[in-house]
């Protein structure tokens, strides 16, 4: 039997219809929501390829069920642009290519994103340990770095 869960995601209410509670998040997001940003990679919150906001602070959707994030503000790395303009992050990775292959980079961007809400001018140290949870083999950690820097500096303003 189905069950209905409201959720709120990018600030849109959606009622979704779940056969399992339990379902994750991810998929709820992926299926029925066709919000592309997180990835599915090891499916056991460790490489951080699903990371989402939930009330500001950043999870694996691959481990939150569905029915856990009812009541609870969701942001996905599609609901960082306002307006029509790249949140400032999503502008410093841009501009320093801090991508390679792409498939950290959700994870990446939303990780800067919830350092930067902590701490408007984190040091390398704050940095390195905030961006430890993303797995990425390409090796863009040093524009990560430079990005996150000018995205920091950018909000400041």
């Amino acid at each position: 039997m189905k069950e209905t869960i409201s959720i709120r995601v990018n600030g849109r209410q959606h009622n979704i219809q779940v056969d399992d509670a339990k379902t994750p998040l991810l998929y709820i997001l992926r299926n029925q929501l066709a919000l592309n940003g997180p990835k599915f990679g090891c499916g056991q919150g460790q490489c951080s390829a699903c990371l989402i906001l939930l009330d500001g602070q950043p999870v694996s959707s691959c481990m939150i069920p569905a029915s856990t994030a009812a009541g609870k503000e969701i942001v996905t790395i599609e609901g960082l642009a306002k307006d029509k303009n790249l949140h400032p992050v999503q502008e410093a990775f841009v501009e320093h290519q801090a991508a390679q292959c792409g498939y950290c980079l959700n994870g990446m961007v939303i990780a800067a994103v919830a350092i930067l809400s902590e701490d408007p001018d984190p040091g390398e140290e704050v940095i390195n340990q905030g961006m430890q949870r993303v797995l990425c083999r390409c090796g863009v950690h040093n524009r990560v770095k430079k990005a996150i820097d000018t995205a920091a500096k950018s909000l400041s303003r």
